[in-house]
C-alpha cells in the first residue's frame, strides 16, 4: 500500500467532550451518597448514586415484548429498540442501537460501549459490548438470568469491565407495546466516576486508531495500562504477566506484513480479560492489606484500653485500701487521746495528711475510670466508622446496628450471594479485632406470602449470616441468630421500595469493650 494511502487510513480521534456531565447528573441523579478511593493509589473512584430507573418485570414465557432505549443528556440523539423474549431458564435480549457517536468523545480512555442489565436491587450485569457500526448503528443479542431489570448503555475503556461507568448514554423507556409489570424504583448501584480510570496526574496518550488494526487491540492496551496503574504488577504479578504476554502476541500479529486478523483479535481479547482479572485481584489484595493494618491498629488500641482499665482498677482498689487504713489509724488515735487525755497536734496532722493522700488517690482512680470510659467511646466510634465503610451502620441504645438489604440473597432463598459473602468477610475481619463483642443477627421480611413462610425465611437468613461469620473466625458463643418474619417493618409494605427496605438482615453489635451492655439483644428496630 502506498505511504500516502496508509496515512489517510489513520484516524486521529478527537479529544475532549462536547457534552456537560453536570447537566446529566442534575437531570438523573437524586443524591451522591459516597465518593471513596478503592485503594491507597487507586485510579478508580466508586460513586454510589441513587438513580430512578424504570425496571420491567417481564411476563414469563409470553413471547417477545418491546422496549425502547432513549439517549440521555450526554447523547440525546442516540436511540435504540430492544426485544425481550422469555425462554426456559433465561431472558433473551435482542437490541439494535442508532446514532451512537464515537465513545472517545468522553475522554481518551473510552473506546467502546457496554449494555448493562440493572436489577431493582441495583446489581449490574455486563450483557456485552456495543460496537459502533456503519451509519452509527449496531446490534447485540445477549441473555440474562434476571427476570426483572432495567437496561442502560455506558461508555467504557474496554469490553470486560465489571462495573458501569457514570457515562450513561442510553436508558430504557417503557412503551405501550411492553408486556410486563413496570414500576419506578430507586436502584442504588455503583458507578465508576468519569475520569476515574486515570490515577492522579496520569494522562492517556492521544488515541490513534489504524483502519488496519481491530478495536480489540486498543482495548487491550487500555486494559493493561489501567491494570498496571491499579497495582496489578505488584499485587497480581502472575496474572498481570500473563496479560503482558498476550499483549506481546497481539503486537507480533499487528506488525506482520500479512496481518492475521482473527488470531490478533483472539490474543487481544485474552489480554483484556486477563488484565481485568489482574486488576480485580490487585484491588482485593490492597483491600486485604489495608484491612490487616486496620486490624492490627484495632488490636493495639484494644490492648492499650485494657491496660488503662486495669491500671484504673488497681488505683481505685489501692485508694480504697489506703482510705480504710487511714480511717482505722484516725480511730485509734482518737481512742488513745480520749484515754490518756493527751492532745497530739502532730498525730492529728499526720492523720489529716493520710486522709488527704487517700482522697488524692481516690481522685486519680476516678480520673482513670473516666479515661477508660472515654477510650471505650472512642473505640465504639472507630468500630462504627470501620463497619460503615462496608455496610450502613448506625449507633443506638442497643449497640451498633449494621443493616443489610435483601440483595444478600436471591428472592425467597437464604443462601448468601458471592457479593454478600465478600462484604461479610470484611465485617468478620473487623469484629475479630474487638474481643468480647456480642453480635445478634436478626432477619426480617416484607408481608408478601404467608406469616409462617416469612418467619421461616427470616430465621434461615439470620442463621446463614451467623454461620458465615462463625466460619470466618468470629467466636461461636458471641453470635446469635433470630428471625422476626414480617413483624417489624421499617417502611410501608404498600409499594416496592418500602417492601425492599423491610427485607433485611441486621447485626446488633454490643459489648463492654465498646461501652454497651454485653447482653444486648435484637428487638424492634429504632
Amino acid at each position: 500500500m502506498p505511504k500516502g494511502n496508509s496515512v489517510r487510513r489513520i484516524l486521529l480521534l478527537v479529544i475532549g467532550s462536547a457534552f456537560s456531565l453536570s447537566a446529566f447528573a442534575q437531570a438523573n441523579t437524586q443524591a451522591t451518597v459516597v465518593v471513596e478511593s478503592v485503594g491507597p493509589a487507586s485510579p478508580y473512584h466508586a460513586v454510589v448514586i441513587s438513580r430512578s430507573v424504570q425496571a420491567v418485570n417481564y411476563v414469563h414465557r409470553s413471547g417477545a415484548t418491546k422496549i425502547d432505549l432513549a439517549g440521555t443528556a450526554l447523547m440525546p440523539s442516540a436511540n435504540g429498540d430492544v426485544k425481550v423474549r422469555s425462554k426456559r431458564g433465561t431472558m433473551e435480549v435482542e437490541a439494535e442501537f442508532g446514532r451512537l457517536e464515537n465513545p472517545t468523545t468522553f475522554g481518551n480512555e473510552y473506546l467502546t460501549y457496554v449494555l448493562w442489565a440493572i436489577s431493582p436491587e441495583g446489581r449490574a450485569e455486563n450483557l456485552g459490548e456495543v460496537l459502533v457500526g456503519g451509519n452509527d448503528r449496531s446490534k447485540l443479542t445477549a441473555t440474562t438470568n434476571l427476570q426483572s431489570f432495567a437496561l442502560i448503555v455506558t461508555a467504557e475503556p474496554y469490553f470486560a469491565v465489571r462495573q458501569p461507568s457514570n457515562v450513561v448514554v442510553l436508558e430504557n423507556v417503557v412503551t405501550a407495546e411492553t408486556k410486563g409489570t413496570s414500576e419506578a424504583v430507586n436502584a442504588k448501584y455503583e458507578l465508576i466516576e468519569r475520569g476515574g480510570y486515570l490515577p492522579t496526574g496520569y494522562k492517556f496518550d492521544p488515541v490513534v486508531l489504524s483502519a488496519n488494526l481491530p478495536l480489540e487491540f486498543y482495548e487491550a492496551r487500555n486494559a493493561l495500562r489501567i491494570a498496571k496503574s491499579e497495582g496489578a504488577e505488584q499485587y497480581a504479578g502472575e496474572s498481570y504477566q500473563h496479560a503482558v504476554e498476550s499483549m506481546k502476541t497481539a503486537d507480533d500479529y499487528a506488525v506482520r506484513k500479512h496481518m492475521e486478523r482473527k488470531p490478533l483479535i483472539a490474543a487481544a481479547r485474552v489480554a483484556v480479560q486477563t488484565a481485568e482479572d489482574a486488576r480485580e485481584i490487585a484491588v482485593k489484595r490492597i483491600d486485604a492489606d489495608r484491612a490487616a493494618n486496620e486490624l492490627q491498629a484495632s488490636g493495639d488500641a484494644q490492648a492499650r484500653s485494657q491496660a488503662q482499665a486495669s491500671e484504673a482498677t488497681r488505683l481505685k482498689e489501692k485508694a480504697q485500701s489506703d482510705a480504710a487504713m487511714a480511717q482505722a489509724d484516725a480511730a485509734n488515735a482518737q481512742a488513745a487521746m480520749a484515754t490518756n487525755q493527751v492532745t497530739s497536734a502532730a498525730a492529728v496532722t499526720a492523720a489529716q495528711a493520710d486522709a488527704d493522700q487517700s482522697r488524692s488517690l481516690a481522685q486519680q482512680a476516678q480520673q482513670g475510670e473516666l479515661k477508660a470510659v472515654s477510650e471505650k467511646a472512642a473505640m465504639r466510634a472507630q468500630l462504627s466508622e470501620q463497619l460503615n465503610k462496608i455496610l450502613e451502620t448506625r449507633d443506638s441504645a442497643r449497640g451498633l446496628i449494621v443493616s443489610m438489604s435483601d440483595v444478600l440473597f436471591d428472592t425467597g432463598q437464604y443462601s448468601l450471594k458471592p457479593g454478600a459473602r465478600e462484604k461479610l468477610a470484611k465485617v468478620a475481619g473487623i469484629l475479630i479485632a474487638y474481643p468480647g463483642l456480642n453480635i445478634a443477627v436478626g432477619g426480617y421480611t416484607d408481608n408478601v406470602g404467608g406469616d409462617e413462610m416469612n418467619q421461616k425465611l427470616s430465621e434461615n437468613r439470620a442463621s446463614s449470616v451467623r454461620d458465615y461469620l462463625v466460619a470466618q473466625g468470629v467466636a461461636t458463643l458471641s453470635v446469635s441468630a433470630t428471625g422476626f418474619g414480617n413483624t417489624s417493618p421499617v417502611a410501608s409494605n404498600d409499594n416496592a421500595s418500602g417492601r425492599q427496605e423491610n427485607r433485611r438482615v441486621e447485626l446488633v453489635v454490643s459489648g463492654e469493650a465498646i461501652g454497651s451492655p454485653a447482653n444486648a439483644t435484637v428487638g424492634t428496630p429504632q
